[in-house]
This record gives C-alpha cells, sequence and structure tokens, in this order.
C-alpha cells in the first residue's frame, strides 16, 4: 500500500481553481474565432478556437460562456454596432477571466466585446469576397441585363410568414393602373444561418421556368440578421442568374454583398413593388406617345395626300380637256393624209408588181427557144449532162416550132 498522501479529484480540482484564481486574477482581451455560439436560459455559450494561419488547423480550443447579466447588455451592443449578431465562424475580440470549478471545468468567462474588431474583419471578408467576385468577372453581370418591358411574371424568394411578402403582393394587386401581375412564392428562410444555401436551392427551382424576373425580399427581422447575405456562394450564384434580380431586404445599414451584385437594389418589398410598377408604367407611357406620334403622323400624311387629291381632281377636266383636243387634232390630221397615204401606198405596190411581172418573163422558156435555143428533156427532166445519158435511152428536143424524139446510140 502506498505510504503518500494522495488527494481527491475535488480536492485536486480546487487546488487548480485556487491556482488559477492566484496566479491569474485579472481579465484578459483574448481574440478568436467562435465555432459555436449558443444561448441557453438567457446565457451564451461559446467554444472558441484559434487555427493556424497556413494550414487552418485548430492549434487551440476552449469554452467560454457570457452570463445573463452581462449578455443582456453586451448582446444589444454588439448587434446594433455590427448589423450582425454572433454567429460561428465569426472573428471576436473577448474581454475574459479565467473560471475553474471543481464540477464542471474550465470556462473562460465574458465581460465584454469589441464590436469594432468584429467589424474590421467583417470588412476584410466582405472586400476579399468583392475582390474575388471581380477578378471572377461576375460582379456586373447583372447590371448588363435589361428588365423584360413587359415585367409581369415575378419570381418571388421569401419567407411565406414574412409581413414584406404581403405587402409586395398588395402593393402590385392594388395598382393605380390596373396592371396585372403574376407572382409565385418560392419558399426560403430569409434570417439565420441557413440563409445561403435556402435562396440558393429556391434559385435552381426557378432556374428553367418561364419568369421576366426575381425578387428577393425580406420584410422585418433584426437587422442581426443580416451575416447570410454576405457570403461568396449566394453572390456567385446571384451575379451569374440569367433573369434580372431585384433585391429589398428591408435595411438601411450599408449594402450587403447580395445587393451589390443584383441588378437593383431597393430598401423594402413595398419600394420592389414600386419598382415594378414604375417600369410598366414607363413602358405604357412609352406606347402611348408612340401611339400618338402615329396617329398624328398619318393624319398629317392624310391630310397631305387629301390635298394633293383635291389638286389631281381639279386638274384632270382641265388636263382631259387637253388630251382630247391632242387627240382629236391628231385623228384630224391622219384623216386628211390618209387618202394620200393610200394612194402612194398602192403606186409603191403597183410598180413593185410591175417589176416581178418582167422578171418572170425575162425567165420565160419560150423566149430562149424563139432565140434559137432548145430542151432536151429525159423522163420529163432537162438533161444538163450528157454523161447522165446512155445509149438507147429517148429523148426529146423542143424547140421554138415542134418536139424532136431521139434514140441515144452513144
Amino acid at each position: 500500500m502506498r505510504s503518500e498522501k494522495f488527494h481527491t479529484l475535488f480536492e485536486l480540482n480546487r487546488l487548480v481553481r485556487e491556482t488559477i484564481e492566484c496566479e491569474m486574477p485579472n481579465e484578459y482581451w483574448v481574440e478568436a474565432e467562435l465555432s459555436e455560439c449558443r444561448e441557453l436560459r438567457g446565457h451564451c455559450y461559446m467554444e472558441l478556437i484559434e487555427k493556424d494561419e497556413q494550414t487552418a488547423t485548430p492549434i487551440a480550443k476552449a469554452s467560454a460562456k457570457c452570463w445573463a447579466s452581462k449578455w443582456i447588455l453586451v448582446r444589444p451592443y454588439f448587434e446594433r454596432t455590427t448589423g450582425q449578431r454572433l454567429v460561428a465562424g465569426m472573428k471576436v475580440l473577448l474581454k475574459v477571466y479565467p473560471q475553474f470549478h471543481e464540477a464542471f471545468g474550465f470556462s473562460w468567462i465574458v465581460t465584454d466585446i469589441d464590436p469594432t474588431y468584429t467589424l474590421g474583419d467583417m470588412a476584410r471578408k466582405r472586400q476579399e469576397i468583392i475582390r474575388q467576385l471581380k477578378e471572377e468577372g461576375v460582379f456586373d453581370l447583372q447590371k448588363e441585363l435589361t428588365l423584360p418591358l413587359f415585367c409581369q411574371r415575378i419570381a418571388v424568394i421569401s419567407s411565406e410568414t414574412a409581413a414584406g411578402y404581403g405587402d409586395f403582393c398588395n402593393q402590385l394587386a392594388d395598382n393605380p393602373y390596373g396592371f396585372q401581375f403574376q407572382t409565385q412564392l418560392f419558399p426560403a428562410i430569409m434570417q439565420g444561418e441557413s440563409i445561403e444555401q435556402s435562396i440558393i436551392n429556391a434559385l435552381e427551382r426557378i432556374y428553367d421556368q418561364p419568369f421576366d424576373c426575381v425578387v428577393i425580399i425580406r420584410g422585418g427581422g433584426a437587422t442581426s440578421d443580416m451575416s447570410g447575405f454576405d457570403t461568396l456562394a449566394l453572390a456567385e450564384h446571384v451575379a451569374n442568374f440569367p433573369l434580372p434580380i431585384i433585391t429589398g431586404i428591408g435595411h438601411d445599414r450599408d449594402e450587403s454583398i447580395l445587393d451589390m451584385v443584383s441588378h437593383t437594389r431597393v430598401k423594402t418589398p413595398t419600394a420592389a413593388a414600386a419598382l415594378l410598377i414604375d417600369h410598366l408604367k414607363e413602358v405604357l407611357d412609352t406606347v402611348n406617345n408612340a401611339q400618338n406620334s402615329i396617329t398624328r403622323l398619318v393624319q398629317q400624311k392624310l391630310s397631305t395626300l387629301s390635298t394633293q387629291l383635291s389638286s389631281v381632281s381639279e386638274a384632270i377636266p382641265r388636263l382631259f380637256s387637253i388630251v382630247k383636243t391632242r387627240q382629236e387634232a391628231k385623228i384630224d390630221a391622219l384623216q386628211q393624209r390618209l387618202p394620200m397615204l393610200i394612194e402612194r401606198r398602192l403606186l409603191a405596190e403597183n410598180h413593185r408588181l410591175q417589176l416581178m411581172e418582167e422578171k418572170l418573163k425575162a425567165l420565160d422558156p419560150q423566149l430562149l427557144l424563139k432565140r434559137g435555143y432548145s430542151i432536151t428533156l429525159h423522163n420529163g427532166r432537162a438533161v444538163k449532162d450528157a454523161t447522165t445519158l446512155k445509149a438507147g435511152d429517148e429523148i426529146e428536143t423542143h424547140l421554138a416550132q415542134g418536139l424532136i424524139h431521139s434514140i441515144v446510140k452513144s
């Protein structure tokens, strides 16, 4: 059996507590990342972590608690200053003191949080996301899209129970111009850590459907729930979406990254509805102005043509009289010249016939026979070449006076 004195676990843990209280009586400012943050019965329980900058491997971990008496003061100040609530993944600067409890072990007790430190880290992250979006060439893609002229088929991403969604629909339905809009809700979580994936899922459901634009609206809710709109993945999905996206997520602080990459950013759901109504009113005004211009131009053209037609109508009788007089004069002149033209044509044709008659007479075979020529025929055809005849052929020789029948001997 051991002779040295031993301690109970409680005694040893109390020794640790007393040592810590003695050696570390002060409060310390510590920077860390929240790996977990939850509220329970008014207290806030945190898990702190520090990662290696090169490998992102955790090199330190610790639990921390902020008791309700402090948390009731710290939380509103932090959220009011940063516009965010404490969530996992956030860098924080905490004022703490060490506490070791014999039954519950070690924990840092949080007495204060410096929101300016978190603001700086948030700004750095935002700038990093913006830089990456610009390097990818997608930051301004939405700005290059154009709202369709008749932008009436609206896909809405919002919470089903959000008052802002109801306000948006009512504003569209009660517009003073009687415009008809078709809206379809794609429910999404619009606060908390699920914002990013929920909106991305809604966009994927909208992608292949026949809408004119997408409206992302969020009515009410704490400004501390805005961190989900400042993520790279959500910004990339919105920037690359083929339809114009209008954001009206209801906050007055600086633009979220979602606002920056969207086609148009307005502050509230009702402002988004007003934007769509005003856009359609501008289109209607343009159409009406074009219609008035066309009507005015047509009236001017009709007036001009009417004047021209009247002038032509007045000129037709005068022109007809002139034409009629000229044609009658031509007819009279032709009637006067016609007998003379006919007589000339008859004389010319008679002369041509006489010439033809003379030519025919000159070709009469009888004239040739009278001049002492004869014509020899064999089988009714004139003999032009003696070699075509042979001994015994009968031939006829025609003279001016008489006919001679002969038989060829050689």
